[in-house]
């Protein structure tokens, strides 16, 4: 490096070398910036080229387990036809020689709240017994007789 450094300064001069060496430092930096550009962008097309390749097999893939889901599917729909075929409410011999009894018939479920239109109270019913919030209503007679005073004998 010295000696190229020292033609250089024989053969340009003291004068004019400064501005020689800023324009090839600025062509070399350049030049350094389009080959990295450039191994960029191989680079982005190795990684598509891979991206690809793994989408095609990631694609096989679903269409392998959908085609086995259709035909599983398939497959269930014939056995559950099979078996259901005998359980209209008469006995029925399957293949093993054995018969299969009716079965009974629930009726359809019915939820528990009979009344869901009518509002609800706002406080539930057990903060009520916890705090000691009257629930009940009691008539007169019935208060007297609770909280009447016990007579000492």
């Amino acid at each position: 490096m010295a000696l190229i450094g020292a033609v250089a300064l024989i053969v340009i001069g003291p004068e004019k070398l400064p501005r020689v060496a800023r324009t090839v430092g600025a062509l070399l930096g350049k030049a350094q910036r389009y080959v990295a550009d450039v191994k960029a962008e191989v680079n982005r097309s190795m990684e598509l080229d891979e991206l690809k390749k793994m989408k095609d097999t990631v694609e096989g893939a679903a269409r392998d387990v959908q085609t086995s889901m259709q035909t599983t599917a398939s497959d269930f729909e014939k056995d559950w036809a099979a078996t259901t075929a005998g359980l209209d409410g008469s006995t029925t011999a399957s293949s093993d020689g054995t018969t299969a009894e009716s079965f009974v018939q629930y009726p359809e479920y019915k939820h528990p709240k009979k009344h869901w239109r009518v509002k609800q109270g706002a406080m539930p019913q057990w903060y009520k017994a916890r705090t000691g919030v009257r629930t009940k209503a009691l008539s007169g007679a019935a208060r007297v007789a609770r909280y009447r005073p016990q007579k000492l004998n």
